[in-house]
């Protein structure tokens, strides 16, 4: 299956959930999109409830079905809770990593840097959003791409840095310092859904 790449607000609108994580795709309008969409707001079965958090999570990160299952997978044969092991791993992508730090202004921007090789790390180019950085990486801006327009208008956004990362925006240097906890991820996903969906 391709990687959703039509509006966000619409996904959004359909989950009831900000994909862009700020509220402002569902501010104005928070029922499913459509002529009939404040109307479709049906109960759900057990079943629907799992699948509408995996998907909900699979458009925030952006993935397709493959990736997602197959990080999940990866996720189940990690030590401790299945659930967290698989947000830790979403957050742990490099692509969402450029995003946390303020180098992009949604995870799409942030893809399409690192697909364009602007992102360095360990002095080392990556253009692979899917890689996986650890503990004690250091995220840095390709020297060449320090006067990149749409790095340098998402800085000044002054977008927050969580506390498992830092940043250094005079030498555009970033760093993933520990793993985060489960308390400092977004509070509205409910990660033992998706464990039930794939372990039905």
């Amino acid at each position: 299956m391709a990687r959703y790449t039509g509006p966000a607000y619409k996904k959004s609108r359909r989950y009831g959930f900000s994909t862009l994580e700020n509220g402002k795709d569902i501010a104005k309008k928070f029922y499913a999109p459509g002529q009939h969409g404040q109307d479709r707001r049906k109960k759900l079965s057990e079943y629907g409830i799992q699948l509408q958090e995996k998907q909900k999570v699979r458009t925030l990160y952006g993935l397709n079905e493959k990736q997602f299952h197959k990080t999940f997978d990866k996720a189940a044969k990690m030590k401790g809770i299945t659930g967290e092991n698989l947000l830790v791993l979403l957050e742990s992508r490099l692509d969402n990593i450029v995003y946390r730090l303020g180098m992009a202004r949604t995870r799409r921007s942030a893809r399409q840097i690192v697909n364009h090789g602007h992102i360095l790390v360990n002095g080392k180019k990556v253009n692979i959003p899917s890689y996986t950085t650890k503990p004690g990486d250091v995220i840095t801006v390709k020297e060449t791409s320090k006067n990149h327009p749409a790095i340098l208008d998402a800085l000044e956004q002054n977008q927050s840095v969580p506390a498992y990362l830092e940043m250094d925006k005079k030498t555009l240097t970033g760093k993933y310092v520990r793993i985060p906890e489960r308390s400092e991820l977004n509070g509205e996903i409910s990660e033992q859904l998706i464990v039930e969906y794939y372990n039905r």
